[in-house]
């Protein structure tokens, strides 16, 4: 067994997933460089490590040090204390910072660092806050070290492993060793299987109950991603039993153990027993519950000749409502609930602005939300009044440990005499047991969107449940107005929504299709479209006028791959620009990004103009923004999103982002782009259906571009397939009998 210690000089490779490395190290002993190849993490240039090993010869690298162990071990000259404090292993020290502090401290700076951090502020340009950013830093580097050696032996990569340190910090080994399955309930992007190998490395009994209900809760959060609130019972235990390798007499002992710990809900409604995660079913029966409370309260204020203030409305704004838009304002004024829906150019805007209009005459507060950040600012720009996220609308607070609260609720409620919900196909029933528990029965609750787009992503077939439970009043809005028919992106979102081929290339009209038959050719053509020829169409602008929305995120026309391209066309490296690789993917500053999960305790401050206006915290999945910044510092990197909202994130949180030059046809729903392209020329016949092609054509305001096959777009038009939904809203709104 061989041993070497000296400073690491360089890091040729690393793959950032699971650590490992070939690295450069300058052997005290020898002064000679030493390669050395091993799962390395977090180990930076300047760090000064003992490693032991074998060694072996590379056929193409020659001798290297096939690492099998290794320590760091405090440098032991002033330039290696240098290296080592500049290395950006510790947030708050740069190259310029560790002079300074080796000059001031010598080699006690590492002392200093540990035991007596407020000696830092000694050094300039170092304050308070920034000198308990580096002592924290420097805690955390040494405590995760112990960490990351344990989860690298469970094989879970280093940004993971970061993850879970974050959460569970110096018990991290403990708790895992207690229960290894928490990890699939409590971090993100840890499933059941990776959970399960630790287990196993652990010597926990595959027979075991804990086991058996850590299966099931994860076949039941699998369904939940896929939108259902439950399966039935039979499938669940199918399902589970094939999971676990097990027989299905002990997943059937588990579950009832699970139903009687109140974890799961098992309901029998008359064809087969039902199985829920508690809050899904919670979720479910209480929003049929208070949506039929609210819709048998009826409204607390009356209105009088309602014709009349539409004329009035109508006289003012020289315009003529279509009769179901009257039809869906008197509706609103004589109800508790109405659903407003309709496809593009059926006047929603116009009829929710006519509400508003009565509303205001008659003095009653109103709030006005959407789902998304993007859905909330254009709800803004088309009433002229604030609208908020629905998150925001219901005062939603993170809080460590239970992972936060609405702070409005049924003790707190909405103060307000009429709420009105834009986008709500992408409300789901966790969101819509919330907002009802905050609406307090009298007050006029508008739910607005279009039936016919994707449902929501999180679980629950909200909106097409309450329509189809025929149950709440309903307002189709058909007539596509005068203006809008000659936009030929509302006269083909209406013909593929029927069924019908989108007419292609009509002559001075804003619908466009580009026929190329190989996906290969993809790149170059959409690169060219956004840098060249749509800029110089009408000026449009690559960064913010132009999204590429696109089926799929594998292949050579899927997002991962796109986003590369159009990275390297759009936002070139440069040498005054900042970079950040996180596994495959590089950020870098300039680029536009997306949010891909919920992130309920970031920081944000709402920015106009330089100027702070207030502060607030939650960025949501789907929420788009540029990058403004890059500090390896302090190992952060701040996004300014598209409602003026700027979001410092830390290294570790980058798994959240994702580049958004292209993004999938799912993750654009809520928002709306001046011009879209959507590349089309393969998929499997499960994802290619018509109402993701109705969708995909709907987000555009201008100009919608289709490259590709023509047999694609016909293919999907005549694929209606809509994957169907495990829900009972619909049934238990049935069962209220309300009608109107």
């Amino acid at each position: 067994m061989a041993e070497i210690t000296g400073l690491i000089e360089e890091i040729v490779f690393r793959n950032e997933d699971n650590g490992f490395s070939v690295v450069e190290i300058r052997d005290e002993d020898t002064n000679s460089i030493v390669t050395a190849v091993g799962s390395f993490p977090f180990l930076s240039i300047g760090e000064r490590v003992r490693l032991t090993g074998e060694w072996v010869r590379h056929p193409e690298y020659g001798r290297q040090l096939k690492m099998e162990t290794y320590v760091t071990v405090a440098p032991s000259t002033l330039t290696g204390m240098e290296n080592y404090l500049a290395s950006g292993l510790i947030k708050g020290v740069g190259p310029s910072t560790a002079r300074k502090l080796i000059e001031h401290f010598g080699l006690d700076v590492l002392d200093v660092i540990q035991f007596s951090p407020s000696r830092l502020t000694e050094v300039e340009g170092i304050g308070e806050t920034r000198a308990a950013l580096i002592a924290s830093s420097f805690a955390e580097q040494r405590e995760i070290r112990e960490v990351m050696l344990f989860l690298q032996a469970y094989r879970i990569s280093t940004a993971m492993a970061f993850k879970i340190y974050k959460s569970y910090g110096s018990d991290t080994i403990g708790l895992i060793k207690q229960n290894p399955y928490r990890l699939a309930e409590d971090i993100e992007g840890i499933g059941f299987r990776t959970a399960d190998a630790i287990a196993a490395r652990l010597g926990i009994d595959p027979n075991s109950m804990d086991r058996a209900a850590a299966g099931i809760r994860y076949v039941l959060a699998q369904a939940a991603s896929d939108g259902h609130t439950y399966l039935p019972k039979a499938e669940l235990v199918d399902k589970a039993a094939r999971l676990l390798l097990v027989d299905k007499a002990l997943v059937e002992n588990a579950l009832v153990q699970l139903a009687v710990n109140q974890a799961v809900v098992m309901e029998d409604p008359g064809d087969g027993v039902l199985v829920y995660l508690a809050p899904l079913y919670r979720a479910e029966a209480n929003t049929a519950r208070l949506l039929s409370s609210l819709a048998a309260a009826g409204t607390s204020v009356r209105f009088g000749d309602i014709d009349k203030e539409i004329r009035e409305f109508e006289r003012r704004h020289h315009i003529e409502l279509a009769d179901r838009q009257k039809e869906a304002v008197i509706q609103v004024m004589e109800n508790g609930i109405v659903v407003i829906t309709g496809g593009p150019g059926t006047g929603k805007t116009t009829t929710i602005n006519c509400i508003i209009s009565l509303l205001v005459q008659k003095g009653l507060k109103f709030e006005l939300a959407a789902p998304t950040g993007r859905a909330a600012k254009r709800m803004t720009e088309a009433t002229g009044y604030e609208a908020k996220t629905i998150h925001r609308l219901l005062e939603y607070v993170y809080s460590e440990g239970d992972g936060g609260s609405f702070q409005k609720n049924e003790e707190n409620p909405i103060k307000a005499d009429a709420i009105i919900i834009d986008e709500m196909s992408m409300v789901d029933i966790l969101l819509m047991h919330n907002l009802l528990k905050a609406t307090i029965p009298g007050t006029r609750l508008v739910l607005a969107g279009d039936v016919d787009q994707l449902p929501s992503v999180g679980p629950g077939n909200v909106l097409k449940d309450i329509i189809n439970s025929g149950t709440v009043t309903v307002v189709k809005l058909t007539e596509i107005f005068r203006q809008a028919r000659e936009s030929m992106i509302v006269v083909n979102a209406h013909r593929i929504n029927r069924g019908e081929l989108p007419l292609l290339n009509v002559k001075d009209k804003d619908f466009f299709f580009d026929r190329r038959e190989n996906a290969e050719d993809l790149p170059e053509v959409l690169k060219d479209l956004v840098v060249r020829r749509l800029p110089g169409y009408n000026n449009y602008d690559p960064a913010t006028d132009i999204q590429v929305l696109v089926p799929m995120r594998k292949g050579v026309a899927g997002v991962h791959n796109l986003n590369l391209e159009l990275q390297s066309a759009l936002n070139p490296p440069s040498p005054d620009k900042n970079e950040k690789r996180v596994g495959e993917t590089i950020f870098r500053q300039y680029d536009k990004v997306m949010q891909i999960k919920n992130n309920y305790s970031l920081k944000w401050s709402r920015v106009k103009d330089g100027e702070v206006l207030y502060e607030g915290e939650g960025v949501f999945n789907g929420d788009m923004g540029i990058i403004q910044q890059i500090d390896h510092e302090v190992q952060t990197l701040s996004v300014l999103f598209d409602d003026d909202r700027l979001a410092v994130y830390d290294f570790s949180q980058l798994d959240e982002l994702e580049p958004a030059y292209a993004i999938t046809i799912h993750k654009s729903q809520g928002s709306e782009f001046p011009v879209v392209i959507i590349p089309l020329v393969y998929g499997p016949p499960m994802l290619m259906t018509r109402n993701l092609l109705y969708t995909a054509v709907t987000r555009a305001k201008e100009l919608v571009v289709i490259v590709g096959r023509e047999e694609i777009i016909s293919r999907m038009v005549n694929n209606n397939h809509i994957e169907k939904r495990y829900s009972l809203l619909d049934k238990r709104l049935k069962a209220y009998c309300i009608r109107f």
